[in-house]
Order: structure tokens, then C-alpha cells, then sequence
């Protein structure tokens, strides 16, 4: 598992990563098809902290022939997309630039095992459930069994045992002479450049700047 990352772009802090793969649950798990091919399933994710190992819990239709690659071949790569947003060559202070995007990722190589008792697939959907609609629980405690044992027996449920992870933040970090424009620029757009805007005063990027070194390269 690799992907490109300078180090002005690599927070060094797993609670980064972990805040994201939170906040921002549809993942794609990637595994190889028996085609020797990727795979991609869309898929929400609950992530669990056992220690300090993290531990990701999903579920896959049934007629979906991940969870059998998942079985055959139980190393996979699951990605996390944060905020991301377009960046204008107009916040910079002379015009001899180019556009940018920014954005926040998190890369997990993970171990999968296949979780198929119905105890362990309720467990997993009520975790899902309190991630996102607490509300909804007691909506589907009140179902009549056999209903649910019917919405259990439709999916295969997992669990990916993270064994290495690269969070990227990309914010510009090495462009300091744009920091105040893009940050305007950024607060005025939709949601996910204020999104983009929240994580730049979480890591205080207008201090962190000040006195950083300005790094060669670094567009991607």
C-alpha cells in the first residue's frame, strides 16, 4: 500500500486519521476479483478501537461477489475521501501559477475476516445504526424477527483488521504566501470548502506557517 505523500503533507498524528475514517464513513474497500483485477465496493464503515489496534466493521449485499474475494484473498486496501475542494490560482500574489485541489484521504491495507453468524451481523448493524440514526434502533429492535433474520440473511458482514494506514492532508501547508486569500476563498464556498476551512484552524495552519520552510514541489 503506497500512495504519493510529501512529508509537508503527512500530519503524523493518527488521531487525524481517525477523526476522518469517522467523520467521512463511505470507504471504498478494494480487493482483487478472480480476474487478478480490482474490486471496488462503496461501502459505510464503523470503526473501532481496540487498543491501539483499529478495527473497521462493514457489511456487503450477498449477491455482491466481494465478500467471496474478501474470503479468497483477505488482504485488501480501503480509502477514506475527506473534504476536497478546487483551488484557484488567484490566491496567490503574482500570476505565475497554476490551479491546485486539496483534500484530506486516509489509506488503510487491511486483513478481512467474514463475519456470517446473525448474532455478529446485528452487532455490526447497530453500530452502523448509532453511528448515523441512534434514533432508528429501537425501530429496528421492534421489527418482527422474522424480518429481520430475513435483512441479516441478505448481507455478509466483515471485519478488517488494519494493519498500516497513511492519512494525507493537503492544504497547501507549502504555499504560506496564499494561506489568508485561500482561506477566504474557501469560506465562502459550499460545504466542503468550510469543511476545508474547519480543518485548517484545527491544525492552526496560519501559525504553523509563519515560520515554515517553503518545500520544493508538492502539487499532488
Amino acid at each position: 500500500m503506497s500512495m504519493y505523500l510529501p512529508r509537508h503533507f503527512d500530519p503524523q498524528d493518527r488521531s487525524i486519521a481517525v477523526d476522518l475514517m469517522r467523520a467521512h464513513a463511505l470507504a471504498s474497500l478494494i480487493s482483487e476479483d478472480d480476474a487478478g483485477f480490482p474490486f471496488v465496493s462503496h461501502v459505510p464503515l464503523h470503526l473501532e478501537e481496540r487498543g491501539d489496534t483499529l478495527v473497521l466493521h462493514g457489511h456487503c449485499a450477498r449477491p455482491n461477489p466481494h465478500w467471496r474475494y474478501l474470503q479468497a484473498r483477505p488482504r485488501a486496501l480501503v480509502t477514506f475521501m475527506g473534504p476536497q475542494a478546487y483551488l484557484s490560482p488567484r490566491v496567490y500574489p503574482d500570476l505565475v501559477r497554476v490551479p491546485t485541489w486539496n483534500y484530506l484521504a486516509v489509506h488503510c491495507q487491511v486483513q478481512a475476516t467474514l463475519l456470517d453468524d446473525p448474532p455478529a451481523k446485528d452487532r455490526l448493524l447497530k453500530n452502523l445504526i448509532r453511528d448515523h440514526e441512534p434514533a432508528y434502533e429501537a425501530q429496528w429492535q421492534a421489527l418482527l424477527p422474522d424480518y429481520q433474520q430475513r435483512m441479516l440473511a441478505g448481507v455478509v458482514a466483515f471485519e478488517l483488521e488494519v494493519n498500516s494506514l497513511q492519512c494525507k492532508v493537503k492544504l497547501n501547508q507549502h504555499r504560506p504566501e496564499a494561506f489568508d486569500r485561500m482561506r477566504e476563498a474557501y469560506a465562502q464556498e459550499g460545504d466542503n470548502g468550510q469543511a476545508l476551512v474547519r480543518w485548517m484552524d484545527r491544525l492552526d495552519m496560519g501559525a504553523a506557517l509563519v515560520n515554515a520552510p517553503t518545500p520544493t514541489g508538492g502539487r499532488g
